[in-house]
Order: C-alpha cells, then structure tokens, then sequence
C-alpha cells in the first residue's frame, strides 16, 4: 500500500461513503465528491471533499466510482466535465458500481481511447460490511491492474476475485444478486405458506436454519422476515435494477431467464405496494396472512 499516492473516491451514497471512510481511516492523500455533496453522516469526509469531479480526479493515481446504475454511471464517466476527461495519463479508473457488462465494456473502450485503464470490481456485501471493511470485490480486467488496485481495495474489503477478463466482474456481481434475490422470494411465499398451513414459525426456523438446503445468505433473510427488521441495507428499488440488467444482457446473448425473471416480477409488485425503499426480505409482507402487515 502506498498512502501518498492521491485517490479519487466518486460517488458518497449509502456505500459509497462508507467504502470511501475505510480509504481515509487507512490514511490514502483522498479527495471525495458526490453529486449531493458529503452525507451529514460521513463528517471524517468533509476535509477530503472536492466542488468538482475535475479537482477530485487531477492528479489521482487511482479513482474509484460507486453509483447507483448505467446512466449515472455514464454521467459520471463521459459528461461533459466527467471523470474521463479530467484523468491524469496513467490513472487506473476502478469501476464499483453494480453495472451492466455492455456498459462496463463501452466504458473500457472509451478509457483505453484515452491510455486510461479500467478495472470492474463490483462489492458483494451490503452496508455492515461496507462499514467493517469486509466487502468482497468481483474484478474483471487484467491481472497487473488486479495486483495494482488490490492494496486499496483490500483498505475497502476482505477479499480480491478476479474473474477473468474485463466486464467479468459486472457479469458475476448480476449473478451474486439474482442469486440473492431469487432465494429471498422463494423464502418469502413459502413462509406465507407455512403460516397458512398452520405451521410453527418458530420451530421451521430453526428446522430450516440447521438445514443444508438453506444457504447463509437465506438465514439471514430468515432472521429478518421473522424479526419484520426490513431496514434498507439492500433496497427493493436497486435489487429490481439488477435483475433487470441480468434479464436483459441474457436476453441479448440468446439465453432464458424464467425464474430470475419471475422473481423480478414479484419485486417489481412488492414495489408497486410502496415496499421500494426498504430490505429486499420486507417482499415477505407481499404474503403476510394478516392483512395489516401487507403492503398498501
């Protein structure tokens, strides 16, 4: 790890901000920016915030983006006083942001027409882990860009996977969360289930949480839909983005999705009743048998 070479850290939303605090608290010269400015709750940010995308970018040797999708993505990236044009020759562009593979591919183009490189490494992990350092990073790029970034983004996280070539990490980042999402919806209808069939909540928990069908992630989720904890670590509203984007790049290469598709269905619903903002485990109130717990 080298503390004296500048970093940019673009982007300050739910994650951003907390990836950005673990860079300062490592002591890396940072500057920051966020289209809404510093959060209230990131003050340790403020002595590194920057007006602009420019001021922040100049000079950086490493600048990191973590946005919320594709457009805000390309705004960032190639508007008109954008990241691209104000990197320094050299600078190592490390895209965290939960994207499209077609997207990240257009945008590696548009660096390497610059002599700019670029490195996709989306974060699997929500806001706990964000805050503990603990995100795992799915990189797609070369491996010398790999081994560059790797100090700073394990100041970030607990782990580097480098899945192959450039967009591979956009790729397996949609996987992880279709994955995810399509576990949490599954648990979801089969808990309104048992609670109609007369079941003990409590007692199917504990069958299903020492039962090897349920994954860790799952008994998370299980943990919050009995508890009805749906603070937003990972909201509806972005999970639905993401299933999105993997339905439509399988759809561009020929390929089916049915059951991510359908699980985007329900999310989509769960939304429409006013869920968007909170946990993806609140699609559980979409089965609820009482009717007060449902959504509007």
């Amino acid at each position: 790890m080298n503390p004296s070479q500048q970093i940019a850290f673009l982007g300050l939303g739910a994650m951003g901000r907390r990836m950005a605090s673990r860079l300062a608290a490592a002591g890396h010269a940072l500057r920051v920016w966020s289209r809404s400015g510093v959060p209230d709750d990131a003050p340790t940010l403020r002595a590194h915030a920057a007006p602009t995308v420019r001021a922040a970018v100049e000079g950086a040797a490493i600048v990191f983006a973590m946005v919320t999708d594709d457009d805000a993505s390309r705004a960032l990236w190639t508007g008109p006083d954008g990241a691209l044009a104000a990197a320094s020759e050299g600078a190592l562009l490390v895209e965290c942001s939960t994207l499209t593979p077609a997207w990240v591919s257009e945008l590696a183009a548009a660096a390497g027409a610059r002599g700019l490189r670029l490195l996709d490494a989306p974060v699997v992990g929500s806001r706990p882990q964000a805050e503990a350092g603990a995100l795992t990073f799915l990189a797609g790029g070369d491996v010398e860009d790999v081994a560059r970034a790797t100090p700073t983004l394990t100041a970030m996280g607990g782990a580097v996977q480098h899945l192959g070539p450039t967009a591979a990490g956009a790729s397996a980042k949609l996987v992880v969360n279709a994955l995810f999402g399509v576990q949490v919806a599954a648990l979801a209808e089969l808990l309104g289930y048992a609670e109609r069939a007369g079941l003990d909540l409590a007692a199917l928990s504990r069958a299903l949480e020492g039962s090897p069908v349920t994954s860790p992630a799952a008994k998370g989720a299980l943990g919050l839909m009995r508890a009805g904890r749906h603070a937003p670590m990972f909201p509806i509203d972005l999970l639905r983005k993401d299933l999105r984007y993997v339905s439509q790049t399988a759809a561009a290469s020929g390929g089916e999705l049915p059951v991510t598709h359908r699980a985007g269905e329900v999310y989509a619903r769960a939304a429409e009743g006013g869920l968007g903002g909170e946990n993806l485990t609140a699609v559980a109130k979409l089965y609820a048998a009482s009717e007060a717990a449902r959504p509007c």
